[in-house]
């Protein structure tokens, strides 16, 4: 991974100096930890011995290490077997010795305890050994060797058996804080498994740094496809480059709290004038004393997850009082949240198949590709979950649906999903107005959710998952309750709907009229209707718009008698 961030001192190249045994730790560890730290913005330098060399350290490498500001140090059972890796732990440490306060170094001690390594005990004793009795080296050199690693072990570090109760990916996220603490600089953690990160950054980290006006930039695709992740990336390789920077996280959600944009509102002051208290006490106020605080700055503010447009207004505005190169970057699972503002926007593309199978491989065998003699485990693992969603998954995948705003445009997504699928856009319309739907205005507002997309071919797409989430939505809000059931059609002569209040609309060509339903009669309803919940009233009306020539049943219920 490339990034563009420098470091804050001007007489460093490079934040950081990764050193490690490659064959050890450089497809798993020590991988997953240079991915972290360059998702946090560090300039990190990776020093791979997979590179031939000779037996000296490199001029480049002397020269990465002296113009660090710190160096990391991955500690195996292996490391001491690598001649390169001990005579590059002799040039750190003469930086650090040279430049005392100025240099740092932070090992890591990945399946060995510090006493291991200072005392050369268990492999490190080994090789130590084999070293002596090939007299290949002289006594001064090897005499060098074992007073770095005793000297190394004394240092403050980490050591992954006693931290996190040994799990690797809370582990990492503990070293790139404490990193960021060293450095002076507060940055957003990055899950450690992040894959094809670059590609979908890139244009933004170009966008980010093109400072010749204002600007707002929209990151928007389906929940859970990573936007928080890409905007959080984004944010740590360029928050340096802004006199002030804000990451506002998860607005949908804190302002459905009890003062929440009050809260994000004193959060925001509090990042921009750099920690100086300014309480405000309601969003008027906070408005105002926002405006007066980013119209001196260049500044960088994310707000991720928005879902209305009154958010942003309370929050920063629409950018009236911002200078020339400050950036608002906002994430949203509604495509068309800023169609009547000028904006870029940034569409986060899927994942493909060969993305998807590494990002799996990461998290099931801390790898990038399937462990030999697992075939059958990760091949059933991924066709369970392209058949049956992770719950978490789906969760997060109806936050979009419960965010639509009337029962309408809810049971049109659910005929969609049922039966519209990689038909016509424009036939599906039509077919859906005929059948009393708002198909136009109801199409672009899942189109806005990304809830569904259109093909090159004007035919209508649902992820998937999507897919997965609405077939459950209906098999669980009409088969619900442990009574035995029996199965009805209902295919009325009228086009009935059944609003989620339990009332009846009946509309026809010429006009709309709303009827209780204690007024309405008519022998096709099914008596027990009235005794539905909710929801299940709101199935009823979705599956009585299928036409009787589609067979399709209900699964309305009655209990045995």
């Amino acid at each position: 991974m490339e990034t563009q961030l420098p470091p804050s001192s001007s007489s460093s190249t490079y934040h950081i100096f990764l050193s490690f045994r490659g064959s050890d730790t450089r497809k798993n560890f020590t991988d997953h930890l240079y991915t972290a730290l360059c998702n946090a913005g560090f300039h990190t330098f990776r020093d791979d011995d997979e590179i031939p060399k000779g037996q000296q350290i490199l001029p480049e490498l002397e020269r990465a290490i002296r113009e660090s500001s710190i160096s990391v140090i991955v500690f195996s059972k292996g490391y001491a077997s690598s001649k390169w890796c001990l005579n590059e732990l002799v040039q750190i440490l003469g930086r650090k010795r040279k430049n005392g306060a100025g240099y740092s170094v932070f090992p890591i001690f990945y399946d060995v305890q510090p006493t291991e390594v200072g005392n050369q005990k268990g492999r490190f004793k080994e090789a130590f050994d084999r070293y002596e009795e090939s007299g290949e080296h002289s006594k001064d050199k090897i005499g060098e060797w074992r007073e770095a690693l005793k000297e190394v072990s004394k240092l403050t570090g980490k050591v992954l058996e006693d931290e996190s109760n040994g799990h690797e990916a809370v582990f990492i996220q503990t070293i790139v804080k404490e990193i960021g603490i060293m450095l002076k600089r507060t940055v957003l953690a990055v899950a450690p498994y992040t894959v094809g990160i670059d590609s979908r950054v890139k244009d933004i980290n170009q966008w980010l740094k093109d400072c010749s006006d204002v600007g707002i930039g929209v990151i928007s695709g389906m929940r859970g496809i990573g936007k928080t992740t890409i905007a959080k990336v984004a944010y740590n390789f360029n928050f340096a480059d802004f006199e002030a920077s804000s990451f506002l996280a998860n607005i949908r959600e804190a302002s459905e709290q009890p003062n929440g944009l009050i809260r994000l509102q004193n959060q925001l002051l509090s990042d921009i004038l750099k920690g100086k208290k300014q309480k405000v006490y309601n969003t008027d106020e906070g408005i105002v004393n926002i405006r007066a605080a980013i119209c001196r700055k260049r500044v960088l503010i994310v707000l991720d997850d928005v879902d209305q447009i009154d958010q942003i207004d309370t929050l920063i505005g629409f950018g009236g009082s911002l200078v020339n190169g400050s950036k608002i970057l906002i994430t949203t699972s509604r495509e068309r949240l800023l169609s009547h503002e000028d904006h870029k926007s940034f569409r986060i593309k899927h994942l493909d198949y060969e993305e998807s199978l590494r990002l799996f491989c990461w998290h099931a065998f801390s790898k990038d590709h399937p462990m030999e003699g697992n075939s059958e485990f990760w091949a059933s693992a991924l066709e369970k979950l392209e058949t049956i969603p992770d719950e978490r998954i789906r969760k997060t995948l109806e936050v979009s649906y419960r965010s639509l705003h009337d029962d309408h445009d809810k049971r049109l997504f659910l005929m969609i999903a049922w039966s519209y699928v990689g038909k016509d856009l424009d036939d599906a319309v039509k077919t859906l107005e005929e059948r009393d739907f708002y198909s136009k205005i109801g199409m672009q507002n899942l189109l806005d959710r990304s809830l569904i997309s259109v093909d090159k071919d004007n035919k209508i797409v649902m992820h998937h998952l999507v897919h997965e989430m609405a077939k459950a939505i209906i098999r669980q809000e009409t088969n619900d309750g442990p009574q035995r059931h029996n199965v009805y059609s209902f295919t009325g002569t009228k086009t009935e709907t059944i609003t989620s209040e339990g009332s009846l609309l009946y509309k026809n060509e010429k006009c709309g009229k709303r009827k209780s339903m204690e007024d309405y009669e008519d022998e096709s309803m099914p008596r027990y209707v009235e005794g539905l919940s909710p929801f299940k009233r709101l199935c009823l009306g979705f599956i009585s718009l299928f036409e009787p020539a589609t067979r399709l049943t209900t699964l309305l219920t009655r209990q045995h008698k």
